[in-house]
């Protein structure tokens, strides 16, 4: 009689249900960037919002420090295939710095200090799913990882959440982003392993 019966693999550990596929779990934060980390100070940092007919709504960090903040507590998942579980932010929903906007798009395109940009479905921004953030783990959010403000969109991979986020673009039609033109997948679900145009 065998020890050990084939059809056992050990147990399941409770994080596994977490881990997209391909993905490993990391314990530090890795900083990976598309070029130089700008330094903004937040006297000089604006957000805007552009609407497809061209109205602009805009906020410096004192206006968005005046809006109500949320702490959401997410995991991340990198293209790269590390993630990492019950990551602790502070920051300003995407539905309330859209609530006043007027708007028939259906796609965002988001632009950063720096010159990066990404495009994501609106819907995606929206109904509590991504913030501009500014506070990580109790601390301000510091340069490398995207301060003085980054988007946070967890449930794609995490070169959807822009770092040194200035501003959003609302557009009928999709544009692809930095990464996008380079052939990276458009939308970036880390549960379909969407990380290069064609998966």
């Amino acid at each position: 009689m065998p020890v050990i019966s084939r059809g056992f693999h050990g147990r399941r550990r409770p994080d596994q249900d977490r881990l997209p596929p391909g993905q490993y779990e990391v314990r530090d934060f890795p900083v990976l960037s598309a070029g130089p980390t700008p330094m903004v100070r937040t006297d000089d940092w604006e957000f805007t919002v552009v609407s497809e007919s061209g109205a602009r709504h805009r906020w410096s960090w004192a206006d968005l420090m005046a809006l109500p903040s949320e702490q959401p507590t997410v995991d991340l998942h990198c293209v790269t295939k590390w993630s990492k579980f019950d990551t602790h932010w502070e920051g300003v929903s995407l539905d309330r710095l859209l609530e006043d906007v007027d708007t028939q798009a259906s796609y965002a395109l988001v632009h950063s200090y720096g010159g990066y940009t990404t495009n994501l479905p609106l819907e995606d921004l929206r109904h509590g799913r991504a913030w501009v953030v500014h506070r990580y783990d109790g601390s301000d959010l510091s340069p490398e990882h995207g301060g003085p403000a980054r988007l946070l969109v967890p449930h794609l991979y995490l070169w959807k959440s822009a770092k040194w986020v200035r501003g959003i673009e609302l557009l009928t039609e999709d544009r692809p982003g930095f990464w996008e033109g380079a052939g990276y997948h458009s939308y970036g679900d880390p549960w379909r392993e969407q990380r290069y145009r064609g998966d």
